[in-house]
């Protein structure tokens, strides 16, 4: 039974639509679709999380969203949140390829973007979800008009020496051990882990609120990636470092950098963004990884640059009611 956690500092924003929706190689996704908060409707924003987050991480952003008068679309990608895990040890971060998350996003695209949401249709990415999104991007199969992606997974700083982890990687998972963690891997969600000195946020009450979420979560809020994860992942860098892949993206980007980043290379992302032939770039000094959790001047930075990049079409407000008639009996209204 598909539910959202809700803590006091955390509420579920109410009126979403919370479904199930099976991709087209068997696995179950948790999703949930909110229309606008404001009369009329600018288009949609669906969100792409980072490795091992959940929706509920996203209530705030959700919500900002929303007053906006932007629609929203959330889900769990496999394997993480309340989607269906392909592992043993629900808390083991895994996917058997990156190609899969391709599956995911057709999946949420066909049963709920296409069929029941306003245009113009755009992405909100975060770390891996970013990765995911720019590989999209590249292979021309990405369903945005527009795509804003903060802190995008392009390297990742926590590996000291990439090319042998990379190589250790691909012999343990020839050796059958793909889906089991990293060499060293616990269960444990980093989101838990104390504040003083994490990677993730400068904001200690934002912070804490999203580990009183993840502990709210339980399973979904996975610990450390498996070893075809990891090869996965370094895959999808290799492939977005080719600068002529890069120049080959049409639709525009914004990308918004993390200065403080200890996950990602934000000398790399700014690298990256100087080969795109319609993309922009913003770094935010101060900002650590997840610069949608961090201090309210940070987040005021980042929310100027998106209303900037991110105009909508206003449509009427029985065009947004039509677009949510047909759902599915496993729809579920939240309060």
């Amino acid at each position: 039974m598909l539910s959202l956690a809700s803590t006091p500092g955390n509420p579920v924003p109410p009126g979403g639509t919370l479904v199930s929706v099976q991709t087209d190689d068997g696995v179950r996704l948790r999703a949930v679709h909110w229309r606008p908060t404001t009369r009329l409707a600018k288009g949609t924003v669906c969100l792409l999380q980072g490795r091992a987050e959940f929706i509920e991480k996203y209530y705030e952003t959700i919500t900002d969203l929303r007053r906006r008068g932007f629609a929203v679309v959330a889900f769990d990608w496999r394997g993480q949140g309340e989607s269906q895990r392909q592992v043993t040890d629900a808390h083991c971060g895994h996917v058997a390829r990156f190609d899969d998350y391709r599956h995911d996003l057709k999946a949420i695209e066909e049963a709920i973007l296409r069929p029941l949401m306003p245009h113009p249709h755009m992405g909100l990415a975060h770390s891996m979800g970013g990765a995911v999104a720019l590989t999209g991007a590249m292979d021309g199969w990405l369903p945005f008009a527009r795509l804003v992606t903060v802190a995008p997974m392009l390297s990742i700083r926590m590996i000291r020496f990439p090319a042998a982890s990379f190589f250790l990687a691909r012999l343990l998972h020839a050796l059958g051990l793909g889906r089991s963690y990293i060499p060293f891997g616990k269960p444990t969600s980093m989101a838990t882990k104390p504040f003083a000195g994490n990677r993730l946020s400068g904001d200690p009450a934002r912070y804490e609120r999203n580990a009183q979420a993840a502990r709210a979560v339980g399973t979904g809020a996975v610990g450390d990636p498996s070893v075809a994860w990891i090869v996965g992942a370094f895959r999808a860098m290799e492939k977005l470092a080719d600068p002529r892949k890069a120049a080959s993206i049409r639709i525009p980007i914004l990308v918004i950098g993390a200065g403080a980043d200890p996950v990602c290379d934000t000398a790399i992302t700014e690298r990256f963004v100087g080969r795109l032939s319609s993309g922009f770039l913003l770094v935010l000094p101060d900002a650590r990884h997840e610069i949608l959790s961090e201090r309210d001047a940070i987040r005021d930075d980042f929310w100027a640059a998106f209303d900037a990049f991110v105009p909508g079409t206003v449509v009427t407000p029985s065009r947004v009611e039509h677009a949510d008639t047909g759902r599915s009996a496993a729809a579920a209204m939240l309060p």
